[in-house]
């Protein structure tokens, strides 16, 4: 009798754990891409990555003859990816809303109003933040982008957010001695040799080396203005839209590339979601900005 109670209380135990135990790994195997979540599962993965979400960011742009037009967006995706699956974050689907004014004289260009622009930002924020998103990470894969970015963070202190945007600076300098070694060329800057070899890691089956030779990606140097810059710098030096030499791509340079940058970011994640410094001092920036006499005394 007491052998049969055994019995019950394991098969019992045994029931009631399996249901548990399913939805322990159904957590770790909530997928990190935003529109591949349904709804219920959204919240679970709101929080089980603390209320962090990456916008990776990119363009639609010529990159020289042998890239696709979504190069930018495609690098910013995996970046993003890479680092989900070290860190838990939800990841947006890519933003190409951005600046891309250069590169308008290029077919396959597009390039938005820059109110559009920053309507779709700041709406795509907003709507983040409505979600449960409260922290935000940037990823940009478009150097003509940078700058957008960066004032846009600083505009979060023009009124009061509930939400807190960081824009990602990785530093590659660790890897950066090794790239160099394993470059064939020295200079570049879009669609060159290590833009080129970090698409070829991930699809490769864009990549179209053979025709990386048929424009030039060298500085044309048709400007030269002394202490100052203007708009049309990147058209005076590349109007091929292409800074390098893409026809050697290295598989190697790219993967260095994205592993480096991954584990920053995932490092970036992990400190965001257990670190509440920049939500509590920017609630303490508005309180002071309303009443600056009073702070001041």
């Amino acid at each position: 009798m007491k052998m049969k109670h055994a019995i019950f209380a394991i098969a019992y135990m045994m029931l009631f754990s399996i249901p548990a135990l399913a939805q322990d790994i159904d957590e770790e195997q909530l997928p990190y891409l935003w529109n591949e979540l349904t709804a219920p599962d959204f919240v679970k993965a709101l929080e089980l990555s603390k209320g962090v979400c990456i916008l990776p960011a990119g363009i639609m742009e010529k990159h020289g003859p042998h890239l696709p037009l979504s190069t930018d967006m495609i690098l910013a995706r995996e970046i993003a990816s890479r680092a989900a699956k070290l860190e838990y974050a939800l990841v947006f689907p890519e933003f190409y809303f951005g600046q891309i004014n250069e590169a308008k004289h290029q077919p396959g260009t597009v390039a938005y109003s820059p109110e559009l622009v920053w309507k779709m930002l700041e709406e795509t924020c907003e709507e983040m933040s409505r979600n449960g998103v409260k922290k935000i990470i940037i990823v940009n894969g478009h150097g003509g982008n940078n700058e957008l970015f960066a004032y846009f963070c600083q505009t979060q202190l023009a009124e009061r957010k509930d939400y807190s945007v960081v824009f990602f600076q990785p530093d590659d300098s660790a890897v950066d001695e090794e790239i160099e070694e394993l470059r064939l060329t020295d200079y570049g800057g879009h669609a060159d040799e290590v833009e080129t070899a970090m698409v070829y890691a991930v699809r490769p089956d864009l990549v179209h080396a053979d025709r990386a030779g048929s424009q030039s990606g060298k500085d044309q140097a048709r400007l030269a203005i002394p202490f100052g810059n203007t708009g049309i710098w990147w058209y005076a030096s590349f109007p091929n839209h292409y800074a390098g030499d893409g026809s050697s791509p290295n598989k190697e340079i790219g993967e260095m590339n994205f592993k480096s940058r991954a584990e920053q970011l995932a490092e970036l994640i992990q400190f965001l979601k257990t670190d509440e410094s920049i939500s509590s001092l920017q609630e303490r920036f508005y309180k002071e900005a309303a009443s600056p006499i009073e702070t001041e005394q």
